[in-house]
């Protein structure tokens, strides 16, 4: 039987510029400055453990076309900005006080107190914003506690407005990384907006998702799927675990993702402002059979 799946968005800092975001009739418009891209990123071998290297050993390429590296750096003292987003829907109820602890647990266990904040938001038939970004605590804690499980399952529009919220505290002009954590089985029967628009909205937040599944089924299905591609296609990762002891292992995997990251600033060349996707690929110089682990691009400004 499996017990849980987190979905954290780990974001990757790019400048962001003011705007009041949009409404529902407008779900994705962020205003994006790419005049720099920053990108974090892991590395790991083929046992799953973090790799130790350096600036030499990486090659950027945005839109398939090599770009010069201004600044890398590893990430491991940046603050963190997480969202924990947590499934309140009626597919959870029969483990939710379950589901409840271990969301405390891994709070305690990723946050700094007096360096990282975390935020809450869960999700039924709507997605609301439960707890601000706070420093990790018995005030948060509470704030988990006193979550009651509902009806319907609206994972893509929580997704969207925890990425909305995380953009905002990137505007003050410090640096941090982001991230959001999703304690969800990955089902959605009730959002508004679909899973591109949700994964769209994580990308322009500059997010990297990672993810541990709630669902009990013993076979993969639609909601591992949904997890799976949109850790990838942020840079995070999709755990899954079978028991309730596998969670701490679970946790212990994130928080050790979250400390051994880097950080690479460059300048796109050519630079573009026509509002699209815009690959980017983070490649080892040398043969070595590690994974980058890295978001799969940016969205660049629309013309003005």
């Amino acid at each position: 039987m499996r017990y849980g799946a987190i979905v954290a968005a780990v974001i990757v800092t790019s400048t962001l510029s003011g705007s009041d975001g949009p409404g529902r009739d407008d779900p994705a418009q962020f205003s994006l400055d790419v005049n720099r891209v920053e990108i974090t990123f892991s590395v790991i071998d083929r046992k799953g453990h973090f790799v130790a290297l350096g600036r030499d050993d990486f090659a950027v390429y945005d839109d398939q076309r090599p770009q010069n590296i201004i600044r890398f750096s590893a990430e491991s003292e940046l603050p963190l900005r997480l969202a924990l987003v947590v499934d309140t829907s009626n597919s959870v109820r029969d483990r939710f006080r379950f589901l409840q602890e271990a969301a405390i647990e891994f709070l305690n266990r990723s946050l700094r107190p007096g360096v990282d904040q975390a935020m809450l938001v869960s999700f039924d038939v709507n997605a609301q914003v439960v707890a601000d970004l706070d420093s990790p605590g018995e005030r948060l804690a509470q704030k988990v506690r006193e979550l009651r499980p509902g009806a319907s399952t609206a994972l893509y529009d929580a997704i969207d407005l925890a990425a909305r919220r995380l953009a905002d505290a990137a505007r003050g002009g410090e640096r941090y990384r982001f991230a959001i954590v999703i304690f969800s089985d990955g089902d959605d029967n009730e959002s508004h907006l679909t899973r591109d628009q949700a994964l769209e909205a994580a990308q322009r937040a500059n997010a990297v998702i990672f993810a541990v599944s709630t669902s009990t089924l013993e076979v993969p299905n639609v909601g591992d799927r949904v997890l799976r591609y949109l850790t990838s296609e942020t840079g995070g990762n999709a755990l899954f675990p079978f028991r309730p002891g596998d969670l701490a292992r679970s946790f212990d995997n994130i928080t050790s993702e979250l400390r051994h990251q880097y950080n690479i600033l460059y300048r796109p060349e050519p630079l573009s402002a026509d509002g699209k996707f815009h690959t980017i690929e983070i490649r080892l110089k040398q043969a070595s059979g590690f994974k980058v682990r890295a978001r799969k691009g940016y969205y660049a400004p629309a013309p003005k």
